[in-house]
């Protein structure tokens, strides 16, 4: 059950030629930090800059961890540069990381240690004065929504959430936008999947504007709700506690005592 701390980081890029250096050396700085093994998956999606060849260049000049690059002809969405990323990992343990380099990579790895105990860790933000008041307006809109609508209470569902790979195998996604990590933490929490939320804190974009508010992000998303919508309450197929072979919640599970 315990992941072994080998790790597999998804970092989707899309035209983030002036970050993607610095997501990277900073994931080998917290994985080092914290005495991690692994790998980094760089999925580029669709970019028009230099991030591919970038990324090419650190791969071939890097022994300590080993950096995939995949490209992506055109923009596919975060969510499929995830699924993507996915299924090249190898390691116990899956994180995504965007090469906005906004996210410090150590503030989510200090984590690692409670996949001994849950499936699932949830980072949420902290310091939510980095972010203006329209973005923050904006998320706790979406937060109330999404729990509201299936009777949840996260603090965060978009950040840089720690899952063992091995649950991820067990479910069926659909969206290849934003609501990605939203779908995975909803499905995986109706099958019963122990999760834990600890706080993180966010940093500030060096260059460039966040990709997920605007009008194409919208409907991506608007489209998920209504499909993780429809699987939840019109097509439910009832399979509660049935858990991937050596979770942290089969383990639990077994250990309870059932009348």
């Amino acid at each position: 059950m315990n992941p072994n701390n080998n790790i597999s980081v998804i970092m989707p890029a899309l035209n983030e030629e002036k970050n993607i250096m610095a997501a990277i050396d900073a994931t080998f700085e917290a994985l080092k930090y914290y005495g991690l093994s692994g790998e980094i998956i760089v999925i580029n999606d669709g970019s028009s800059d230099k991030t591919p060849l970038l990324v090419q260049e650190r791969a071939s000049h890097c022994s300590q961890v080993s950096v995939t690059l995949i490209n992506h002809d055109k923009p596919k969405g975060i969510g499929a540069s995830f699924f993507d990323g996915l299924d090249k990992a190898t390691g116990d343990i899956v994180v995504m990381i965007p090469g906005d380099n906004e996210n410090d990579p150590s503030e989510t790895m200090r984590y690692v240690g409670l996949l001994d105990h849950v499936d699932i860790v949830v980072p949420f933000v902290f310091n939510r004065q980095t972010r203006s008041i329209f973005r923050n307006a904006l998320s706790f809109c979406y937060r109330f929504i999404i729990n509201t609508t299936f009777k949840v209470n996260f603090n965060y569902t978009n950040g840089t959430i720690l899952y063992r790979r091995s649950i991820l195998s067990d479910m069926d996604f659909k969206s290849t936008g934003f609501f990605f990590q939203t779908e995975i933490l909803i499905k995986a929490v109706k099958k019963g999947y122990l999760f834990a939320e600890v706080p993180y804190r966010l940093g500030l974009r060096k260059s460039g504007a966040s990709k997920a508010v605007s009008f194409p992000s919208f409907m991506k998303v608007a489209g998920g709700y209504i499909r993780l919508v429809r699987d939840c309450y019109l097509e439910r197929d009832g399979a509660v506690n049935t858990f991937s072979a050596n979770s942290a919640s089969e383990v639990r599970y077994k250990n309870e005592p059932h009348g």
